[in-house]
């Protein structure tokens, strides 16, 4: 390895490269003491985009003592090898799966592209986007009748409600609306009664009271509503409205989207597949 501990890595696809750049990126992430610098090339699906890939990556590795790593979703296996004459070390995220179920399943993959991503099932699509207007309607408290959400989010300003609302949508199809506390529900310290009504749809999001402090920074610099000790006192009073009307919550501090998304399905037991 290199004496700066990178290694170069091409996520190839003939569809969009989501599949192959997130499988790959979890299998990266075990291994933490090599940074890898990550680049996707989609919509390899003739000889001459093989080629034109193939060339990018053989220049890269020109350029490099080590050898970059493709991850590859590609299907069509001449493809396969048009891209392996790049001399990079190929990582065949379908292989070590189809063999193994053309045997159970008693048939051959169909070779088709841009299955995983493409818009297979119109309803399906219809809800994931269905969803995502909900979102966007009932975001920040916009509109408060939350008779047809799955869930809704509850916590102080800019605690990552609305980025775990949408990611909800658009991968699963979930009806998430949020609410944010406000300086007037703070002073209460109590649930404010439009919540009421859905309180088994209820989540609780909280952050570390200095993160919050330098999102809120970021946003509004200088001002009041960044101050590290009202970020602490809202988060206070916000747990405590959590823990008396026991509201499930989570710390989004070092958490990702999809994490948080994830366990907050799970807790709630809404049971819909990834998109």
């Amino acid at each position: 390895m290199n004496g700066n501990g990178r290694r170069t890595v091409f996520f190839v696809s003939d569809s969009t490269g989501i599949t192959a750049e997130t499988i790959g990126n979890s299998i990266l992430a075990q291994f933490e003491g090599v940074q890898f610098d990550g680049h996707r090339i989609a919509f390899v699906d003739t000889p001459d985009k093989a080629r034109a890939a193939a060339l990018r990556i053989k220049t890269v590795y020109a350029q490099n003592a080590e050898r970059p790593i493709v991850v590859n979703t590609v299907v069509d296996p001449q493809l396969c090898e048009i891209i392996a004459e790049s001399g990079a070390l190929m990582v065949d995220v379908m292989a070590p799966f189809v063999g193994t179920l053309e045997l159970e399943l008693g048939t051959r993959r169909s070779g088709a592209v841009n299955r995983a991503h493409g818009m297979v099932d119109f309803n399906q699509y219809e809800a994931r986007i269905n969803a995502t207007n909900y979102a966007l309607a009932h975001d920040d408290g916009i509109d408060v009748d939350y008779s047809q959400a799955d869930v809704v989010l509850v916590g102080v300003s800019r605690v990552g409600k609305t980025p775990t609302c949408l990611y909800m949508a658009l991968h699963y199809g979930v009806k998430a609306a949020n609410y944010p506390l406000t300086d007037e529900d703070l002073e209460r310290d109590y649930l404010p009664k439009r919540l009421e009504g859905c309180r088994n749809r209820l989540y609780g999001l909280t952050i570390d009271p200095i993160r919050l402090a330098q999102v809120r920074e970021a946003r509004r610099p200088g001002s009041s509503y960044a101050k590290l000790n009202r970020c602490a006192h809202e988060l206070a009073v916000a747990d405590r409205i959590f823990r008396r009307e026991d509201i499930p919550s989570l710390n989004t501090t070092h958490t990702s989207i999809e994490e948080i998304g994830s366990k907050i399905m799970a807790h709630l037991g809404i049971e819909k597949h990834m998109f």
